[in-house]
């Protein structure tokens, strides 16, 4: 791994050489920024860490004419809007305190203190603003070349300081690693297993949905399935065979992964596990719906059909669980949901008793229209003159 940042696009951001020019050499890039910078892979969020307090940052970003929003103030963390695009500046800090789930911090002068409070090594890495120089006190580089996920210090520790890096683990390993996991990691990830059900649900599902969400999370979740990991917040799910194959669909048809998708697959056809599970992650509204769609199994209808009963979305995600074929996502490619071409005034017009009589009479012809398949004129005439009451 090469000791400098290289070139790239990200680096020449729109106003961030101002926001360079503002912070001098009491700042560096931090984390990922840093970690996929090396890579070579694209950026998207830039972090920076500063010795300077949060009211030093806010008053240079406001003597430059640089828009400061206070957005992590009790963390130490200031957000410079740049023409480019966000850019967050958390000011240097150790732990003071943890407890699993919060950190008690002081702000600190100290780069590699800071480093060392961060989980991995990988994710400890800071680079000069200017020259790219890369700053790694716990070999993260080396780490990042042999596609090692591991933790800085005793792993044990650091679960205990915050449970949410056991989820964290594996989402970094099924990004970031290669062959077999680093194994003091895994080993304290499955001794500390129980320790997740002290976390938020929000936390545990904003970390499963990120895992869910890389190129090919199966291996890591396969680990963390063999040594019974999941098992205190998810011990619905039991194997990674129906996401391995759900996950080559999504290869076939170019299609782009989705995590709320790719959990259906580990829950299979089990709508009721879903609802239990949703509710249990307080997962939204619509990621819940879509989650308890995909896991209902009734697709023995055309597929036109499926799609305007639970939307395009979910007859995809059906689909590609399920048994669906080339020709199934050809046809919803351009779909669009037609309107029913009749309203109950026309009905009552036509002699139907207002009242609950019209929606009865309006179920019964959107049915027929549904089934065969949404006919319009003549055909769907006789469609309305066979569900009249008589």
């Amino acid at each position: 791994m090469r000791g400098a940042l290289p070139d790239a696009e990200w680096r020449h951001r729109a106003g961030l050489d101002d926001l360079i020019a503002t912070l001098g050499d009491t700042a560096r890039y931090v984390g990922g920024a840093v970690r996929d910078g090396l890579l070579g892979v694209p950026v998207s969020d830039i972090d920076m860490a500063t010795t300077l307090r949060p009211e030093q940052v806010i008053e240079r970003l406001n003597a430059a004419g640089i828009k400061a929003v206070p957005t992590g103030i009790a963390h130490g963390t200031i957000t410079a809007v740049t023409a480019g695009g966000p850019v967050e500046i958390t000011t240097l800090r150790r732990d003071v305190s943890t407890n699993g789930r919060h950190a008690t911090v002081a702000y600190t002068g100290d780069w590699q203190q800071d480093a060392a409070r961060r989980d991995f090594t990988i994710n400890a890495l800071s680079a000069d603003l200017l020259t790219g120089q890369v700053y790694d006190w716990f070999d993260g580089c080396a780490d990042l070349e042999l596609g090692v996920v591991r933790f800085i210090g005793e792993p044990l520790a650091r679960i205990a300081e915050d449970h949410l890096r056991i989820l964290r683990f594996f989402r970094f390993h099924a990004r970031f690693g290669q062959g077999e996991p680093d194994a003091a990691a895994y080993d304290a990830c499955a001794l500390r297993a129980n320790d997740l059900m002290a976390l938020s649900r929000e936390r545990i599902a904003d970390e499963l949905i990120k895992l869910l969400a890389v190129a090919n999370p199966v291996p890591a979740v396969e680990l963390m399935l063999t040594r019974q990991i999941l098992k205190p917040v998810l011990p619905e799910i039991e194997d990674a065979a129906m996401l391995a194959r759900l996950i080559l669909r999504e290869a076939e048809f170019n299609l782009p992964p989705n995590a709320i998708r790719r959990l259906a697959a580990l829950i299979g056809a089990r709508p009721q596990a879903a609802t239990e599970i949703a509710k249990r992650l307080r997962l939204s509204n619509a990621k819940s719906r879509r989650l308890v769609m995909a896991c209902t199994s009734d697709n023995a209808q055309p597929i036109a059909a499926l799609a305007y009963r639970i939307g395009v979305e979910s007859a995809v995600d059906r689909l590609l669980i399920g048994q669906g074929v080339a020709g199934d996502f050809a046809a919803l490619s351009h779909w669009r949901k037609p309107k029913l071409p009749i309203s109950g005034g026309a009905l009552i017009s036509r002699g139907v008793e207002s009242g609950p009589e019209v929606s009865r009479t309006l179920a019964r012809i959107e049915e027929m229209w549904i089934m065969a398949g949404f006919p319009t004129g003549a055909a769907f005439d006789v469609i309305v003159d066979g569900a009249l009451p008589s």
